[in-house]
């Protein structure tokens, strides 16, 4: 790469669901929030090239993509999506290697986008060098899987002078994401996309107009050893068929939304929620048990994500309590676990400017798997 050549970066925000977690499959609403953590893709151009190299920090040492062949590749993952779809594949086999997700999202958008000159056999008219920064954990529920696909989309459509819509680009992320977790997450796909707050219902989001205020927090419990799609399809096994308990987890979110609005104590939906994740067995004993700290000290938490089903890492927990300063003082106990505030994201994927520099987050402290 020349010295002069213009590196071009795009965010997109990560997520945390308030409420709907397992039950927005089936067809109960959700609540969810993007923050203020975000996944960084850059773009270098590389003069006389004719591949994409990733250089994905955290994700992979690299490799190197032709840009001839970016359609197969994309026939080829389409084909093990539809094996693990008819039960031939494990949801986690469907990707080769995390690179994949990355390249699979730019070449279904030159699918998607009528390029003049473009067909499923030419080399892709900006090749280069993509490589990502992120302030997400991996694995941990917090939607990075979505932002990488969501930050990858706007950078190409900028790139290309071909801007998709909202709408447009909320329904590439969801169907990209499938490979990540066996079915694309509108939940994940509206924080990443959108920002802000919103409720989904029949997976259309809608914004919220509330304000969290103070003493939110999100909390690394650990890392699962279970991925989103393996937990979803063990909950479904054990508990698909039981309507009364969806209706619960759904009049849940709803009295959470009615606290948001009017500014009531969300206390108790938390902790009805917290409740009925455990019943369908998604709170590893850990996480249990830092829930069970935080509502002694007068606060409530709860899972947000999928949970795991098995191992002791929980992914993220959700906490509240009305005197912002409870919770800190309590992880002060705890410092092997990573925590912060909850701050509301209020844009979705864009591009950054040429001069915005990408701070470092705080380091991630070792978790417990």
């Amino acid at each position: 790469m020349n010295a002069h050549d213009t590196i071009t970066r795009a965010r997109a925000p990560g997520k945390i669901i308030l409420s709907g977690e397992h039950a927005v499959v089936y067809g109960a609403p959700a609540i969810v929030c993007a923050i203020t953590r975000y996944t960084t893709i850059g773009f270098a151009p590389i003069h006389r090239s004719r591949t994409i190299r990733t250089a994905l920090a955290g994700i992979s040492a690299g490799k190197h993509y032709r840009t001839a062949a970016l359609h197969r590749l994309k026939d080829e993952l389409d084909r093990r999506f539809e094996q693990y779809d008819r039960g031939e594949r494990a949801v986690q086999n469907i990707l080769r290697r995390p690179d994949d997700l990355v390249i699979y999202s730019l070449a279904t958008l030159l699918r998607h986008l009528p390029l003049p000159g473009f067909s499923a056999g030419s080399r892709l008219p900006v090749p280069g060098r993509l490589s990502s920064h992120s302030e997400l954990p991996l694995g941990a529920g917090m939607g990075s899987s979505a932002a990488a696909i969501a930050a990858t989309l706007v950078l190409y459509e900028h790139l290309l002078g071909r801007p998709m819509s909202d709408q447009q680009r909320f329904e590439r992320v969801r169907f990209c994401e499938r490979l990540q977790h066996g079915k694309g997450s509108a939940i994940d796909a509206t924080a990443t996309v959108y920002g802000g707050l919103h409720i989904l219902r029949d997976g259309t989001p809608t914004p919220l107009a509330a304000n969290l205020g103070s003493g939110w927090y999100w909390i690394l419990s650990g890392i699962p050893i279970v991925s989103t799609g393996e937990c979803v399809a063990h909950v479904r096994q054990q508990h698909g068929n039981d309507t009364a308990l969806w209706q619960c987890f759904a009049d849940t979110t709803t009295t959470l939304q009615e606290a948001l609005a009017t500014g009531a104590d969300p206390r108790p939906a938390l902790r009805e929620n917290h409740r009925l994740l455990q019943h369908i067995g998604t709170v590893p004993a850990p996480a249990a048990a830092l829930i069970a700290a935080i509502e002694t000290a007068g606060g409530a938490a709860k899972i947000s994500g999928a949970g795991a089903h098995r191992g002791a890492g929980g992914g993220i927990v959700l906490a509240y309590h009305p005197d912002p300063q409870a919770i800190p003082a309590l992880l002060a106990a705890q410092p092997a676990l990573t925590w912060d505030a909850l701050h509301i994201a209020p844009r979705g994927a864009h591009i950054l400017p040429n001069d915005d520099t990408v701070t470092a987050p705080a380091p991630l402290a070792a978790v417990p798997g």
